[in-house]
């Protein structure tokens, strides 16, 4: 009985599985997995409605990232307040996600230079509809310094309509 293989794990003319050209995607790979468990763990609870994000695709294609999610509903203990406050907090809560996961996708994949995310809210209608587009660039400047989460989030490239301070539907880029 032979345990000879065709392909020797030691022939030193063939290249290695594990080698230079293939560790870029394990780390990719990696580095992907890393990102969505701690998306899981930090965007677990908002500040201003508890529910969590519900991921819906994440994309990686040549240092550009697809990202795709529904944002928080509002809060069920907003229920007894009028439902525009509940409203509110969850389009403040969802600009505040959209810059978090931002930074998140940026931190995590170090090779990453761009990314489109889409944000998306549950409405009564069968589809979900988009309420946040981005085309995000590692390089834009942070601007934790500006206030307003709305105008921080327009200035790292969001584009989203607010209307009496409750996010809008909003069209494709």
């Amino acid at each position: 009985m032979s345990f000879a293989s065709a392909i020797s794990p030691f022939d030193s003319e063939r290249e290695n599985w594990w080698s230079k050209k293939n560790s870029k995607l394990a780390s990719r790979i990696c580095n992907l997995g890393q990102f969505v468990r701690s998306m899981r763990v930090q965007m677990r609870f908002g500040e201003l409605t508890r529910a969590p994000l519900r991921m819906i695709r994440v994309q990686l294609v040549d240092g550009i990232a697809e990202c795709d999610w529904v944002a928080r509903p509002p809060d069920v203990w907003d229920r007894d307040l009028r439902p525009e406050i509940g409203q509110r907090h969850a389009s403040i809560q969802a600009l505040e996600d959209a810059v978090n996961v931002r930074g998140l996708l940026f931190e995590m994949l170090p090779d990453l230079d761009t990314a489109y995310l889409r944000i998306y809210r549950e409405s009564s209608g069968h589809s979900p509809e988009m309420i946040i587009s981005g085309h995000v660039h590692r390089s834009a400047p942070y601007f934790r310094n500006v206030h307003s989460i709305a105008m921080r989030a327009k200035l790292l490239g969001f584009r989203f309509t607010l209307d009496n301070d409750i996010l809008g539907s909003c069209t494709a880029e």
